[in-house]
C-alpha cells in the first residue's frame, strides 16, 4: 500500500495492477488529493470502513471481493462515500449493475488519468453535501470563527498554526462526535494511518496548552478525541 500526504482529502485506490496503480496514483497527488492504495477488495473495504475517505476508485476484477461487492457492503451500512468503478470490460450489464448499487460514476480501461482525476473532482462537486455553516462555533469557552479562522477563549484570542486550527474546527463542527485518530489524519492532514498516529496526539496536545484550563477536546481512551462543552 502506498499514501502520499495532501491537503484536499484522502482518495481510497483499490486496484491489484500496480502500473494502473501508480499512474491513477501519480495524477491525484498532483492534483491535490491525498491517496492510499490497497491491492483487493478485503483490504479496500477495510480501508473504507477505517478511513473514511472524500472518494473511492475501485476496480471490479479484484482478487477477493470484487469491487462491486465492496460497493454493495458500503451501501448497506450506510456509507455513502462517491464511488468510481474502473474495469477493462465495456460491458453494459457491469455499468448497470455498478450504478444500481450506488456507484457515481464509471470509467472504463483504458482511460486518461486526466480524465480520472476530473471525473473525481465532479463526483465530489455534485455529492458534497451544503456547505459548513460560517457562523462561529461555540464549545464551552472556547469560539471558532471559521471564515475569519479566529479563535477565543473567554473572549480572548488565542494563536493556533493552521493545522492547528483545522484540527480544532474539525472536533468543534460535531461537539461530542468521538474521532478516531485515522479518522482525524484522513480528514485535517489527507493521509492515512500507517504514516504514524503519533502526530495527532502531538497536535491535540499543543491546543489543549495554548487553550488552558477552557480546552475542550477530551480523550476517549482507547477511541480517539471529541470537542465537549
Amino acid at each position: 500500500m502506498t499514501v502520499d500526504a495532501q491537503p484536499r482529502g484522502l482518495v481510497l485506490v483499490v486496484e491489484d495492477e500496480p502500473a494502473i496503480a501508480d499512474l491513477v496514483r501519480l495524477y491525484l497527488s498532483r492534483d491535490g488529493f491525498g491517496v492510499h492504495l490497497e491491492r483487493d477488495g478485503a483490504a479496500g473495504l477495510a480501508a473504507a470502513r477505517r478511513l473514511r475517505p472524500v472518494a473511492c476508485v475501485l476496480d471490479i476484477a479484484l482478487p477477493g471481493l470484487t469491487g462491486t461487492e465492496v460497493c454493495r457492503r458500503l451501501r448497506e451500512a450506510g456509507d455513502w462515500t462517491p464511488v468510481i468503478f474502473l474495469t477493462a470490460r465495456d460491458d453494459e450489464v457491469d455499468r448497470v449493475v455498478g450504478l444500481e448499487l450506488g456507484a457515481d460514476d464509471y470509467v472504463t480501461k483504458p482511460f486518461s488519468p486526466r480524465e480520472l482525476v476530473a471525473r473525481v473532482r465532479a463526483v465530489l462537486r455534485r455529492t458534497a453535501g451544503p456547505p459548513e455553516v460560517d457562523r462561529p462555533r461555540v464549545v464551552g469557552q472556547v469560539t471558532l470563527d471559521p471564515v475569519r479562522r479566529t479563535v477565543a477563549v473567554a473572549g480572548a484570542p488565542v494563536q493556533l498554526t493552521t493545522t492547528e486550527f483545522d484540527l480544532l474546527a474539525h472536533l468543534m463542527a460535531r461537539p461530542g462526535r468521538v474521532f478516531t485518530r485515522e479518522e482525524l489524519l484522513a480528514a485535517v492532514w489527507g493521509y492515512a494511518a500507517h504514516v504514524g498516529t503519533r502526530t495527532v496526539d502531538v497536535h491535540v496536545a499543543q491546543v489543549r496548552a495554548k487553550l488552558g484550563g477552557a480546552s475542550v477536546i477530551r480523550t476517549h481512551r482507547g477511541v480517539g478525541y471529541a470537542a465537549d462543552g
